[in-house]
């Protein structure tokens, strides 16, 4: 999800409601404490030079729960962030405390951001030596032609 895409869906919701992906909720008194840009410029492993850029959010849960976060104030957050910072229309890339700082995407499901898994993944394959997938065939699936077929005795 982009910084376009909560903007709309926080223009009509009636609450700002977090669900992590085990599908518990993020107690509704949490505060997001940083939106901004995270820049990131790597070289992966087959030695290209790459650079990433995403909106993060850091969701913070405090023992205030008188305060809950309304979609207005949260639209007055993305918008001087925006003003402020200069950021585009971003990936968004929420930051939420679990047993450690936690890295995930984000969704819509209903009325409800869902924080997606994220994954580390190789970007490289094609360079570092990382075998390509092979596709798992059931036997009722493989050709059934003569030639894909062994003739007696020749495959000893």
């Amino acid at each position: 999800m982009n910084l376009s895409q909560i903007k709309n869906h926080l223009n009509t919701a009636t609450a700002v409601n977090f669900q992590l992906p085990d599908g518990t909720m993020v107690p509704k008194h949490f505060h997001v404490t940083e939106v901004g840009e995270i820049s990131k410029h790597f070289i992966d492993c087959g030695g290209t030079v790459r650079h990433e850029k995403v909106a993060s959010f850091q969701l913070w849960n405090t023992i205030d729960e008188d305060h809950l976060l309304k979609p207005e104030k949260l639209l007055k957050i993305i918008a001087l962030s925006e003003k402020i910072l200069g950021l585009g229309d971003l990936e968004i890339e929420v930051e939420y405390q679990g047993d450690t700082i936690g890295k995930y995407g984000l969704d819509i499901v209903g009325e409800n951001f869902l924080l997606t898994s994220k994954q580390t993944d190789c970007l490289a394959k094609d360079k570092c030596g990382v075998p390509p997938t092979k596709t798992k065939l059931q036997l009722v699936e493989l050709p059934t032609s003569e030639a894909a077929c062994c003739a007696p005795g020749c495959c000893q």
